[in-house]
């Protein structure tokens, strides 16, 4: 499985940064990421549910996702979208933040999906040309993060974010997945597990979660899948130790989710 048009991840000089560019057509199934995203519209357009409403953003606007939002993705038109994006490991935008004077709090939240911002879309152009393209200037890199983070903190932030709201049954079945999604759990275990039927389990969890039990555990195998390339091991291991039953299963996994192949993943963070 290919996807449709072209996503790439590009090496990044910044520790706790990854960077894409993409112009495709491929629609994204509902999925999070585990890091912040911030990014510009290039060309073309997008129309997204997002974890905050449904939006649609364009041509020079600044988009945006928080960790475990869940949202989906799909092209205005049949000429599709482009777009560069840098995703930020949580505890760098936390202390990043807190640096540019920003009150510290675990419970950052980005405020909106879609901004029309220009001077935002001016610093993040800088920040990844210089993350990117001029990856042995670590000052300039430093420089661009803490402007780009600034104008963030002032502008596009809160610091009493919406938490995923979950029952402590539901909490007990979720856990059980991010503790070893490898697991071929069925949906009956994680009904026990919650102590409620399979139905009111997949209705509950769909609910408070944004996803389905099984979309949900396929997604942390990719997460999983992900950190287990990035660390070197081989793909094949990576399927198999993340629970797909081949790496054909956890390419197309790959890149349903995320737009790109694993091989495409561990050229970029290797």
């Amino acid at each position: 499985m290919k996807p449709r048009g072209r996503v790439q991840m590009l090496r990044c000089a910044i520790v706790g940064v990854e960077a894409t560019v993409a112009h495709t057509t491929h629609s994204f199934a509902r999925h999070s990421h585990d890091r912040f995203g911030i990014g510009v519209v290039v060309a073309g357009g997008q129309r997204s549910a997002s974890g905050r409403g449904p939006v649609e953003a364009r041509a020079s606007d600044v988009i945006t996702v928080n960790p475990g939002e869940v949202h989906d993705g799909s092209p205005l038109d049949e000429r599709g979208r482009a777009w560069r994006m840098l995703y930020f490991e949580p505890s760098l935008v936390i202390d990043t933040l807190a640096e540019c004077g920003h009150p510290r709090s675990q419970d950052v939240e980005l405020t909106r999906p879609v901004l029309d911002d220009q001077q935002l879309s001016m610093y993040f152009a800088r920040l990844f040309a210089v993350a990117v393209h001029d990856a042995n200037d670590n000052l300039a890199c430093e420089e661009a993060l803490l402007a780009m983070f600034s104008h963030v903190g002032r502008n596009c932030v809160t610091a009493s974010a919406r938490k995923l709201e979950t029952i402590g049954s539901v909490a007990r079945a979720k856990g059980r997945i991010d503790d070893d999604p490898a697991s071929a759990t069925t949906l009956a275990e994680l009904a026990a597990e919650a102590g409620m039927s399979r139905f009111q389990l997949l209705r509950s969890f769909s609910h408070a979660v944004g996803l389905p039990p099984h979309a949900y555990r396929m997604q942390r195998r990719v997460l999983l899948a992900r950190q287990l390339i990035a660390g070197g091991t081989a793909l094949a291991d990576a399927a198999v130790s993340a629970g797909f039953a081949d790496q054909s299963h956890m390419t197309r996994a790959f890149v349903r989710l995320l737009g790109i192949t694993p091989a495409s993943y561990a050229a970029a963070v290797r």
